[in-house]
Order: structure tokens, then sequence, then C-alpha cells
């Protein structure tokens, strides 16, 4: 069955297919030895289309992606109170995935998305002790709040290992930034740490999980995670 080639190279798992467009019309793509153009179908199965001369990948069983998640958006695939979603900023991936984890509507930063359901769930659970680190912006802070913030502390009945917590800026008029690394993956649970502190949150971004930086991803925007880095998350 024929296909417009760049959904075809799209559902191999090398990039979205706006950015397999990309690369057509850059003329890095050849079917069956002439440089294809932007809209021309192909069936995989009988034609011979080639990346930078070299073949299309088999078809991926799984797909990895991060996504540096804006304020405004839930972490769900649906939501009954009709406010945007996180599908509305992975449409164009080739492959339906699924938020690993969740940050608040509030909250921004790198989000991890698969099909992969079994590291899905090695990640989210606490045995597995996957670091998260998070830019805090906060007001009220202190020296002694900071120290607060840095004891285990219950919550939802739930006693959470000590967070690691270190001030990076602060001011005079107690707006701080600080980093937060935290082990648990608790509903809203840096805000809720920072009020029992007596700091209030104005910005929370996540930049890292395990060995997963966040890096230059623009905000909004997805990339497909690397081979090293899908075997870094399993690890």
């Amino acid at each position: 069955m024929t296909e417009r080639i760049q959904k075809i190279i799209a559902s191999r798992g090398i990039t979205s297919r706006r950015k397999a467009e990309e690369l057509i019309l850059a003329g890095r793509v050849t079917c069956n030895g002439r440089v294809c153009l932007l809209g021309e179908r192909a069936d995989p199965e009988i034609d011979h289309i080639l990346l930078d001369g070299k073949p299309l990948p088999s078809g991926t069983e799984y797909t990895y992606i991060m996504l540096n998640k804006p304020r405004g958006y839930v972490t769900t695939l649906s939501d009954e109170k009709g406010r945007k979603d996180i599908t509305l900023l992975v449409a164009d991936c080739p492959t339906r995935v699924y938020p690993v984890g969740r940050l608040d509507m509030d909250s921004e930063g790198l989000l991890i998305l698969t099909n992969d359901g079994d590291l899905a769930n090695s990640l989210m659970h606490p045995r597995h002790e996957v670091n998260k680190t998070y830019r805090v912006y906060v007001t009220g802070y202190s020296v002694e709040a900071l120290e607060q913030l840095g004891k285990p502390v219950e919550l939802d009945g739930y006693i959470i290992k000590k967070p690691q917590v270190r001030c990076i800026t602060a001011d005079t008029r107690g707006n701080a930034q600080l980093e937060v690394v935290i082990h648990e993956g608790r509903n809203r649970q840096v805000r809720r740490m920072c009020d029992m502190a007596g700091m209030k949150v104005k910005r929370l971004m996540r930049i890292a999980e395990g060995d997963l930086m966040l890096g230059k991803l623009p905000l909004g925007e997805w990339r497909q995670l690397t081979t090293d880095e899908v075997e870094q998350l399993k690890r």
C-alpha cells in the first residue's frame, strides 16, 4: 500500500513528519534511485527508500520522546474540563505515546512519553528512586527555609526521602532560584514541600530525570530520545 514518503520516514521513528518533510525538501531522500519530491507516495514493501544514501530502519516496536512542556497544559491525553492537554504538542509524533509521570498544569520542563509500558512503570515506581531535578523560583526565601526544605516530610501519609536542595541565587527581598532533587513523584510534591518550608513557588521547571537532561530543547517542542539515552533510562 502506498503512503506519503514523509509519513513512511516518521513511522520508522527517525523524526517527526514535519522534520521528514524538511529532509525531503533538502534532497536527502531518494526512492528507487531518484530524489524524492514532497508529497510523493511509495510502497515501503516494494520501493527502495534511502535517507542520506542509507536504507530506512525497520519499524520500531517502541517510541521514546522528550517534550519540553510549557505551562498551561495538563499532562493527560484528554481532559474532562476542556483544558489544553499535551496531545496538542505531540500531534505530529507518528506513534501514540503516553506520559511517564506528570507535571501539573502550572509547571514546565522535561516530560518523557513512550509506548513502552514496562519502562514507564519502572521509571515511576518509587523503589527505583529515579532522581527528578527541578529549577524552582520562589519568594519567601531564607537560609532557615532552605534548611527546612531539605528535610524529609510527610506527604499523603508517606515520609518522602530526604531531598537534595541548593540555592543558586538569592536577593535581599527573599526571591531565590533553587535546585531541588526528589526521588518520588507525589502530586505537586515540590510545591507542597516549599509551602511547608514557608516559601511560595513562582515558577517550577523539571530539568532532568535520572541522567536525561532537558538541555536546550525549545519550550513546547519534542524530540526522539537517542539509543544511548534510552539505554541510560533502562539502566
